[in-house]
């Protein structure tokens, strides 16, 4: 069956103006959290929303509903495959169909400026060339199905120290060539349904506003120059004026219901302060959105939702399977240790904190509750023969907090039942209702009715381990904490929906106190008493962690017997990384070391066995100061629900861990170019210009611990012509220079090179054949070599197989803040073909001159 006609902007255009300003006015803000409004006249049924990036989150209604858990962001960025990527986003959009959702907040496009960034693990990488590639297949993926992508957080919204207030500070320049360029890629490419406006600002020496209200940037750069025709979406909670952002640019405010639109819009068009004219171009954007989704019919006539697909199934977790394998990165191999040999092996340790709790995804709105995870221990134990042994030793706990309380250690003092007890409240004390649920963990808690003004904790604590326990509590907003009947500790935080955008309402700070335990045992009665927090358009909620540490063995303890388990053992496989407390959204790292005392872990195990793999399960870079002793050294990102299966797929050779480093990894904290991005008084300072990530080590003459770019595999290449063609015809190399005229306006098309190369290795392999571009030297403030172009090619042992990859005209062109455009300045380039930004193979040379062509020789 055919689609019907879908209606053009002019018919579009005559529905909107045949509503009354305040139907229009009220389309314009969320009608809930993720839901926009319906207006049956226009024939448009509500739009729904959800979170993305590393899988589709879902409206939250259902409570017990889960979903597809893929890898990091930053892991399929490591794959550096656009097709892969694509896969991925046709993935999520049969996902987001499953959970009745039209538009996926996301991909993130934001770069990774400082390896700090409490988001790092939701971008795709420090440069705008990889980001804005492997974003735009995403979106082409996601949207071939009829589900939206809405591109975020635009722009340089890099950081999460203080993000709803600071303002970035960076000249045009930086921000043309650098942060908008991932932006203006995907929006060329793949033609993005919507666009997320930032919670913080801007300040580019033209115009300084928060993104909601930048109109340079939203109406003149994006709507204007690039002619994005969809909305501009707030992130959820950022809009902060009516009429700065009605005129600034901004297209819907979310969540919803809020107060900064709705009535005062109305009265602010009507007293002249905004145009209606504006009114109905943000009618329109949003009617474009929903005609793209299929959720706009005829007037009068409520379209129904698509049809749900079945699932999820293997397909799909074989998917999630092979983008978590590829997306690994081998660092280090000495002596060729991978991929293991199974029939030589008889017994495997598995070792480390996240041997033993694997970190599969990064905290924040990102969050999904996975349908299925597969540990690290799980995925080995499937796919190792039966006779071989496994033993699984954590070597220390990395954690700082402690764990939550269990249920067997609390009782319901009203009913007996194992557990806390919830009590909610009226505004007199009236019991409204409650429930008993199993451990101290009662973070966003929100089951309870509107007439609920407090929620009250009851438990008692048995404690029966002779010595000193601490117990830690973690409460927002305000709060009564009570130990056998006496207040213990107490806050008086109402900062509202504050809470919920620096993520205090799943991170809040912990109090604590120490408890002695005898011979006998020991109970106490706890109750901790809870005010409902309001959170503007978000649910109202509490949140309580009840937390224990009890008496235990001291770390190295821990270390001193799982380095006695890999000495007994034919393989060590130590696992160590990140976890909740370190990478998630609402907060940046303070440091780059890894969490307790898991470096001397991985040297004692090394130096126990000389056949030790150490796998780094982390979204973002942590320092490794052993990393040249590691016999294999793999980096296994956050890598979703399918982790242990991919990581027995790589370890045991079945896959290819193909990744390359989508960032760089430094050795020293010190030689970090952008060590972090704390706001002084309100600004953040892009001192650092155009030189981002790899461009900076590269301008610092700083050796990394490992280049970006960088990554082994199982095979081995050689690198043996290279042909360059542009509009002059095609000129081979060697010799190892070609000089040309290439004429290079901000129209044209770049060059094609064609490069050939042989697997010399004994495997089937793929290769990222990777171009950087040296610029001329001539004054002008330039990186010393910048990503231009990539291909990933695939060839069976001895086997020959040509790249072609295309450079874009925009790599030779730098951005002309005084004349407002883009321009090519004169002299001689260095193209640079190889494995990493400092593992070149083959170097060719073009010339520009006065813009126009004839070769030269």
């Amino acid at each position: 069956m055919s689609r019907p006609a879908l209606p053009d902007d002019t018919e579009l255009a005559d529905r909107t103006r045949a509503l009354d300003l305040e139907s229009k006015v009220r389309l314009l803000t969320g009608a809930s959290l993720w839901r926009l409004p319906a207006e049956p006249r226009l024939g448009l049924s509500a739009v729904t929303m959800s979170d993305g990036p590393q899988g589709v989150r879902g409206t939250g209604e259902d409570p017990a509903a889960t979903g597809l858990l893929a890898p990091a962001p930053s892991a399929l960025a490591a794959t550096w495959d656009s097709g892969l990527a694509e896969r991925l986003g046709t993935l999520f959009a049969t996902e987001a169909r499953r959970k009745g959702v039209d538009v996926v907040l996301a991909p993130v496009v934001n770069l990774q400026r400082t390896p700090v960034a409490g988001r790092h693990f939701e971008y795709f990488s420090e440069d705008p060339l990889l980001t804005g590639t492997l974003a735009a297949a995403l979106v082409r993926g996601l949207q071939s199905q009829g589900v939206g992508a809405c591109l975020k957080h635009f722009v340089a919204n890099d950081s999460e120290t203080d993000r709803t207030r600071y303002r970035s500070q960076l000249d045009e320049r930086t921000l043309r060539e650098v942060y908008l360029a991932p932006f203006e890629q995907v929006l060329a490419e793949a033609e993005p349904w919507s666009v997320m406006a930032a919670y913080s600002g801007v300040d580019d020496g033209t115009e300084s506003a928060p993104m909601t209200e930048n109109a340079r940037l939203l109406r003149e750069v994006l709507k204007g120059e690039w002619g994005f025709a969809g909305p501009v979406v707030s992130d959820w909670a950022a809009t902060r004026s009516t009429v700065a952002s009605a005129v600034g640019g901004l297209d819907l405010v979310m969540p919803g219901p809020d107060p900064v639109w709705g009535e005062p819009l109305v009265e602010a068009v009507r007293a002249g302060q905004v145009d209606e004219r504006v009114i109905d171009d943000k009618v329109l954007r949003l009617l474009r959105l929903a005609r793209h989704a299929g959720r706009l019919g005829e007037p009068g006539q409520i379209p129904p939702p698509p049809t749900a697909p079945a699932g999820p199934g293997e397909e799909e977790f074989g998917l999630l399977r092979e983008v978590a394998a590829r997306g690994m990165v081998l660092l280090r191999n000495q002596s060729d240790l991978l991929p293991l040999a199974p029939e030589g092996i008889r017994s495997v340790a598995l070792i480390g904190p996240n041997a033993v709790t694997p970190y599969l995804q990064g905290g924040g709105s990102a969050f999904v509750p996975a349908v299925r995870t597969v540990s690290f221990e799980e995925g080995l134990r499937a796919a190792l023969p039966e006779d071989v042994h496994l033993s699984v030793h954590r070597g220390g706990d990395s954690r700082l907090r402690p764990p939550y309380l269990s249920a067997a250690l609390l009782t319901d003092p009203q009913t007996g039942a194992a557990g806390v007890r919830a009590d909610h409240l009226t505004a007199d004390g009236a019991r409204a209702g409650g429930e008993i649920r199993p451990s101290g963990n009662w973070s966003g808690y929100g089951d309870f009715g509107p007439e609920t003004q407090r929620v009250v904790l009851h438990t008692v604590l048995t404690l029966t381990e002779p010595g000193t326990h601490r117990l830690e509590f973690g409460c927002v907003g305000r709060y009564k904490v009570s130990v056998d009947g006496e207040e213990v500790l107490s806050g008086d935080d109402d900062r509202g929906v504050e809470l919920i955008l620096d993520s205090t309402h799943s991170n809040p700070p912990l109090r604590g106190i120490d408890l002695e335990v005898g011979p006998q045992p020991r109970r106490i009665a706890l109750a901790v008493d809870l005010t409902v927090v309001e959170p503007g358009g978000y649910d109202r909620f509490v949140t309580a962690q009840l937390r224990h540490a009890p008496p235990g063995p001291a770390p190295y303890e821990e270390i001193a017997e799982a380095a006695a388990a890999a000495a007994a053992a034919d393989v060590a496989v130590v696992v160590v990384g990140t976890n909740e407390e370190v990478e998630s959204e609402g907060w940046d790292r303070t440091g780059l070391d890894l969490p307790g005392h898991q470096n001397d872990l991985v040297r004692k195990v090394i130096a126990a066995n000389p056949r030790t793999i150490v796998v780094v399960n982390a979204g973002a870079p942590v320092l490794l100061p052993w990393a040249g002793e590691a016999p294999a050294l793999l980096w296994a990102w956050l890598p979703g629900q399918e982790a242990g299966h991919a990581l027995a797929d790589v370890l045991l050779g079945r896959i290819e861990p193909s990744g390359r480093l989508p960032w760089t990894l430094p050795a020293r904290a010190e030689d970090v170019p952008v060590p972090d991005a704390r706001p002084r008084d309100g600004i953040v300072h892009y001192s650092e210009g155009v030189h981002i990530g790899h461009r900076a080590w590269d301008k610092g003459g700083r050796a990394p611990a490992f280049p970006f770019g960088h990554g082994l595999g199982w095979s081995r290449w050689s690198y043996e012509s290279l042909t360059v063609s542009g509009p002059y015809g095609p000129l081979a190399v060697p010799p190892s220079s070609v000089s040309a005229d290439l004429p290079c306006p901000a129209g044209g098309d770049g060059l094609d090179l064609t490069v050939a190369l042989t697997n010399t290795g004994p495997r089937t392999g793929r290769e990222v054949v990777q171009v950087y571009l040296e610029p001329p030297q001539d004054g002008v403030d330039r990186p010393v070599r910048l990503l231009a172009g990539f291909a990933t090619v695939e060839a069976a042992p001895g086997a020959k197989v040509t790249a072609e990859v295309h450079v874009p005209a925009r790599a030779f062109q730098i951005w002309d803040s005084e004349a407002r455009t883009w321009r090519t300045p004169p002299g001689r380039y260095r193209l640079h073909v190889g494995r990493s930004s400092r593992d070149p193979h083959l170097t060719a040379e073009v010339t520009v001159a006065d813009g126009r062509l004839h070769p030269t020789g």
